[in-house]
């Protein structure tokens, strides 16, 4: 019996294995199995895998974490701004601290804010209060606000916490924001009136202040308005949606008056420099149609009121509570009935502060001095080395003005380079100006 060489390979080799045959040449593979040998010792761990060991044991448990608005509330004397800055006194630093002692954000959390989405609405400036501000970022599902307010000094208050869309931004998601401008009734006095405490506006003043005030409606370009803008910047294009002046009050023998301005957003300074020309119009000192020129290329010397008085009232997100606020799951961030609390603590922690510090300081009757110092025209000079608009050389003044100007300068560099911000109260301001006195003597 013959075999052919075909089944006698098949008789021999294992199942596994495939014969082929090509252009009469028997190629042969054989696919094997080997396994590893099993090791039954463990080796001992290192010292760095003892390291890494201990550290697993450290790490935090998570914990479920959702997207939430905190509705702050706070006065801004004492602090250099809003936002968190190294090494200085600022009201999110405060806020940061204040989660971080209760467990409420990690250590990482803490020392990079990025990490747990922190974001603010709008920054508020050194001196600058706020009503409504919103802080969006991830905390624990369960947050009690008065955990939060008992680790806070009094004058920051957390009023109130929401959950929101996991989307949400309290900065991108904003449609506007309204501040508010309250000072002594006097600021928009004649020129011929008396400057103190006894002076009580009329209603002629302020019918003038809301005709004034109506030029600033729309879109405009405001580089004027700012610090470091050029005219053909397009940022510097900001809408205005309303600006009015609000009644006066009486508060502790000084009588009050609040200016009212919604916009999409503002930049640096520009809202006080608003102030600032609406009151040199009321005192006679600048032209209307100085609000006009002002939009023009030319860059013109325009005052700035004091930082004391300005409030952010509002941050507004229409298109957010349309979309969400009445879905079922997320409240809406409008925050109307609260605002009885909003109330109670403007009247608690702000107006007082802004008496106070007039009383104290007398920052908006000395800034006032000042007002005609300002040529309201193409800045060609600077304003200390001019005369006042009766021609008549006012030293002092010019002295005082020049310490100003320098105390601004050094303030916006250590805003630019994110550091220390000088203090700029009366007691250095005089300083300065018996500085430069000396020095022009």
């Amino acid at each position: 019996m013959v075999f052919s060489t075909r089944h006698l390979l098949k008789a021999l080799l294992p199942i596994n294995s495939v014969c082929r045959t090509s252009f009469g040449i028997t190629r042969i593979s054989v696919r094997m199995m080997v396994s590893d040998p099993i090791i039954n010792q463990k080796h001992p761990l290192s010292e760095d895998d003892e390291n890494i060991a201990t550290k697993k044991l450290c790490i935090e448990p998570r914990i479920k974490r959702k997207k939430c608005a905190i509705l702050l509330a706070y006065s801004g004397q004492g602090y250099l701004g809003l936002q968190r800055n190294k090494g200085t006194k600022t009201v999110e630093e405060e806020l940061l601290l204040a989660l971080k002692s209760k467990n409420l954000i990690t250590d990482e959390g803490f020392d990079q804010i990025q990490t747990m989405h922190f974001q603010r609405a709008a920054r508020t400036d050194k001196g600058v209060s706020a009503l409504r501000q919103i802080i969006s970022l991830l905390l624990p599902e369960e947050v009690d606000k008065e955990v939060i307010n008992s680790a806070l000094p009094e004058q920051i208050r957390v009023l109130d916490i929401r959950r929101t869309t996991k989307g949400f931004n309290s900065k991108n998601s904003c449609d506007g924001r309204t501040y508010s401008y309250t000072c002594p009734t006097f600021a928009f006095a004649p020129a011929e009136a008396t400057i103190d405490f006894n002076y009580r506006i009329d209603a002629t003043v302020i019918d003038r202040i809301n005709e004034i005030v109506k030029s600033f409606l729309g879109c405009h370009n405001y580089h004027n308005y700012t610090s470091k803008k050029k005219p053909g910047d397009p940022s510097s294009q900001r809408y205005m949606v309303s600006f009015y002046c609000d009644k006066p009050y009486e508060k502790d023998g000084v009588e009050l008056i609040s200016l009212y301005v919604r916009g999409q957003s503002f930049m640096l300074h520009q809202i006080r420099k608003m102030v600032g020309v609406i009151i040199a119009i009321c005192r006679g000192v600048a032209k209307h149609d100085v609000i006009e020129r002002s939009w023009q290329p030319d860059r013109l010397d325009l005052p700035i009121a004091p930082g004391l008085g300005l409030v952010l009232e509002e941050v507004h997100y229409d298109k957010y509570n349309g979309k969400f606020g009445n879905d079922g799951m997320h409240d809406r961030l409008d925050f109307v009935e609260l605002n009885d609390q909003v109330s109670e603590f403007r009247a608690k922690y702000i107006l007082p502060t802004i008496i106070k510090v007039e009383k104290e300081e007398s920052s908006m009757k000395l800034w006032l001095e000042q007002l005609p110092l300002h040529t309201f025209e193409v800045r060609t000079e600077h304003r200390h080395m001019r005369t006042d608009v009766n021609e008549i050389n006012s030293p002092g003044l010019a002295s005082l003005q020049a310490a100003a100007e320098l105390i601004e300068k050094e303030e916006q560099h250590a805003i630019d380079t994110n550091k220390e911000v000088p203090p700029d109260n009366l007691s250095t301001l005089a300083d300065a100006a018996q500085a430069m006195s000396s020095e022009k003597n």
